[in-house]
């Protein structure tokens, strides 16, 4: 098994890419901490997961309060002695609002979910990885974050922003055994379309353009698998980059 012995957290697991990437990580032999706000969600994936035979835990965490992502971390070094992989896939979308229509509200809860709650996670996880001098991120970003067609502005540029974290943060440790990397979904289908609120006519014209090109729809397996492949020793001299798993779409532009 490509993960035996290695303890992960995941983040967002109670359903979509997260469910499967923690499922797929404890049939890989990780110690799972399956992180949701949704706990009911997140203790179903533990069910499952422990009925195949693996291990796991869930953990409540709002990604947007420092202390739940402290504690979510935690839990992994309490229960299972260590971290290994950090997944930080928990995210929100926005309306498709053009940057003229964008609150003030909304920018701040979508950052400090899809943005900062990224950045404290890793900022968590490092101190445990540099004692260790070895360590695993893998962000899970968007085809929204490499370019300005796929969502509303708020929702791009927290996206950019992963991007350029993962990058910094897979240069800034390379030499300390620590890897940073992102996965840019294109696609999928995933519950995240329960986030969005209000959407923008105008916004939402201007992206339906970006996706007429859309050839297919990925499913959240699809994602874990490039999930699995990042957070093994087969992927040890990927390090600070993005992989793009659209199914092809952003070769259109």
């Amino acid at each position: 098994m490509k993960l035996e012995g290695k303890v992960a957290v995941v983040t967002g697991a109670a359903s979509g890419m997260g469910k499967a990437i923690a499922e797929l990580y404890a049939a890989e032999g990780a110690k799972v901490i399956v992180s949701d706000l949704n706990l009911e969600g997140a203790e179903a994936v533990v069910e499952g997961i422990t009925a195949k035979g693996g291990t796991a835990k869930a953990v409540k965490a709002n990604v947007a309060k420092q202390e739940d992502v402290e504690s979510m971390i935690d839990a992994a070094v309490n229960d299972y002695g260590t971290l290994d992989v950090l997944v930080n896939n928990a995210g929100i979308m926005d309306g498709f609002e053009p940057v003229a229509d964008i609150t003030d509200e909304r920018w701040d809860l979508i950052f400090d979910i899809n943005t900062k709650g990224v950045m404290r996670a890793m900022r968590k996880a490092i101190p445990i990885f540099l004692e260790k001098k070895k360590g695993n991120i893998i962000n899970i970003a968007s085809t929204g974050g490499l370019n300005g067609a796929h969502a509303g502005a708020t929702y791009g540029a927290s996206k950019h922003a992963v991007v350029g974290m993962t990058k910094n943060t897979g240069f800034m440790y390379a030499k300390e055994g620590i890897r940073c990397n992102a996965i840019a979904p294109g696609a999928v289908a995933t519950n995240i379309s329960a986030s969005m609120k209000n959407i923008n006519e105008f916004g939402m014209s201007r992206a339906q353009l970006a996706q007429a090109a859309i050839p297919s729809v990925g499913q959240p397996e699809e994602i874990a698998q490039v999930a699995l492949f990042l957070a093994s020793d087969e992927s040890s001299f990927v390090n600070g980059t993005v992989v793009t798993a659209d199914g092809g779409w952003t070769a259109a532009f």
